[in-house]
Formats: C-alpha cells, structure tokens, sequence
C-alpha cells in the first residue's frame, strides 16, 4: 500500500460522520494530577487497568472511531495479554499517538509558549507504526493576554505544526494538528474569536507552505468561548463564534474538526458540540476529541477500585453516546438524567 493510500485508509477509517475521537494521550504528570483527585496513586499498573478499561468498554466503537495513546500506553497490554492498540483496533477504533514532548517559554516572545519534539520524529513514527499508531497529535498552544499571543509566537508555533504534519505524510501517519488556545483569562469571546482567526489563518498559511495535504489531516481546535474569569456564553453564542470564525481561515478542503474541550466540563462541551450542529450545514464533519470532558465522569466511577471497572465502562459509554448524538445535532439536557 502507498503511503497516499495508508494515509486514505486512515481518514476513512476515522471520519464517518457519527463519530469522535477519545484523547488518552495524558502526560505522566497530568494523570497523576487526575488520579490524585480521585485519590490513586499514579502507578504503571493503575495507569495500565484504567486506560485497558475503557479501551474495551463493549460497545465503544459505535461512538468512538480514534483513540490517542500516550507512548507508555502503546506498549502495555490488557489482562488477557492483548497489546492495548489490537484492544482498540478490535472494535474498529484506529490507534494514534502524541509524539510532541511537551512544551516551554519561546525565547524572544514573553509569555507565549513553543513545544518540543521535532528531532528525530521520522524514526518515532516509524516505530509506533510498528506498534499499531496509524495517526499522531501534536499540540501547540496560545495563551490570551493584552500582549499575546504576539506576532513570533504565531508564526513560530504555526511552523512547528507544519514541520510535524509535513513529516507524518511523509510516512503515512494521519496527522492531527492541535492548536489551542487557551481559556485562561478575563478576556470575552469577541477576544477570544480574533485570537483563533489569528492562529488558524497562520497555522493553514504554514501548511501550505510546508506541502501538507489538507484532505489527509484531522483539526483540533479550540472552541470560541469567553476567558474562564469571564461570563459563561450559551451554547448557542459559542457556535455562531465558532463557527464564523472558522469559516474565515479554515479551507474546506479539511475533512474533519475534531474540537478539543480545554476547560469545558463533559455536559457544557456536549451541548456546545449539539450547538454547532444545529447551526448550519458545515464543509466539514464537526466531531469531538475530548479528552476529561469524556473521561472525568468514568474516573469517578472508577475510583481507583478494580470492581467498578463496569461503572467506569457505563460512564465512558453514556459520555460518548451523547456526544455522538451531539454530532447529529440531537443531544438533548434530559439525556444526562437517563
């Protein structure tokens, strides 16, 4: 097979029209941070039995058709032995990986933000095609102050995007191209609309320039919301900012948006993503790549104890039932009480 038919294969395989994408990419000290409010210990063993537990919740790749692995995940198998990406790949749902390593300050641009892992990507990816990875993600994100993101720190992240999804065509990896930008702050959502347009017209600017095709990547954006500090918008107001916003600097030529939930809760990213498919007909599929706002209620369930594995499993069903059904447009707040 070519590496343009890997690369095919992979969109199909991923962009149905009905389903997301469930991120388990958690860093080793973001699940910590995770289990610690639930009170468990972040050790190999529990990360192993939580991620293997919702991996093979009966019934998950009727919602669900992409998975993002942590690299430790890649490699760890379930009870039976089974190596966690054949767990996923055996209800349909395509096995990815998070090849960025993390971000730091970005000299010359104070207070905006640049991440690591370029060196030596090509052979990573060869490796984790090895073990079953068939896209990656890598994130970039932009903090909203009255000073930023500047000018160097939106060409400089958006460069980086580019440079990663470049190398990931280049063997066959659907990339996932995650520019976030950040809820922290008082700003409002007008705020918030400009600073998305800004980096999105420079992120798609930069993969133009860097040959990526368009039809075979997946976009993860943020959603345009007001600043935490800020008055909360409706579901409907997030949508019509959203979407106008995207209609301005994303090409239609992109087969999938897959929005991140950043700071949203589960029930607020839910109706969030209804909104959107309520509004208009798009030129893209409008799906989710959530990563707490899927998994915060399956943590509490679990509770770090091996006999509520099942509950854990329900959660992580009903969060991606409805927002599937938030992909149709027909989610519906009653829903939560069934």
């Amino acid at each position: 097979m070519s590496v343009h038919d890997e690369l095919q294969k992979t969109i199909a395989d991923m962009v149905d029209g009905s389903r997301g994408i469930l991120a388990a990419d958690e860093s080793s000290g973001t699940i910590a941070k995770r289990f610690a409010a639930i009170g468990v210990e972040s050790t190999e063993e529990n990360r192993r039995f939580y991620r293997a537990s919702l991996l093979s919740a009966e019934g998950l790749g009727d919602y669900i058709s992409g998975v993002i692995l942590f690299e430790e995940t890649l490699g760890q198998v379930d009870d039976r032995g089974v190596p966690l990406p054949d767990v996923a790949a055996a209800q349909n749902i395509v096995p990815g990986i998070k090849v960025d390593k993390g971000k730091g300050a970005l000299p010359g641009a104070p207070g905006d933000l640049i991440t690591y892992g370029l060196d030596g990507l090509a052979e990573r990816l060869a490796g984790y095609k090895e073990q079953g990875a068939r896209f990656a993600k890598w994130r970039e994100v932009y903090p909203i102050s009255p000073g930023n993101p500047t000018r160097l720190g939106l060409t400089a992240n958006a460069e980086m995007l580019a440079r990663y999804a470049a190398v990931c065509q280049s063997v066959g990896v659907v990339p996932i191209v995650e520019p976030e930008v950040l809820m922290d702050g008082n700003h409002d959502i007008e705020r918030d609309a400009e600073v998305n347009e800004w980096v999105w017209h420079e992120v798609f600017h930069a993969l133009y320039r860097h040959g990526v095709v368009l039809e075979l990547m997946i976009l993860k954006p943020s959603m345009v919301t007001p600043g935490k500090e800020s008055t909360r918008a409706v579901p409907e107001q997030v949508a019509e900012y959203t979407m106008r916003s995207l209609r301005r600097a994303v090409p239609a030529a992109v087969p999938s948006i897959n929005f991140l939930s950043g700071g949203q809760g589960p029930e607020e990213a839910t109706a969030n993503l209804n909104a959107l498919n309520q509004l208009w007909q798009a030129p893209w599929q409008l799906s989710f790549s959530y990563g707490r706002a899927l998994q915060e209620p399956a943590l509490k369930a679990w509770a770090g104890r091996s006999e509520n594995g099942p509950a854990l499993q329900r959660a992580l069903l009903k969060r991606a039932r409805l927002n599937h059904l938030a992909m149709r447009g027909e989610y519906r707040e009653s829903l939560e009480l069934e």
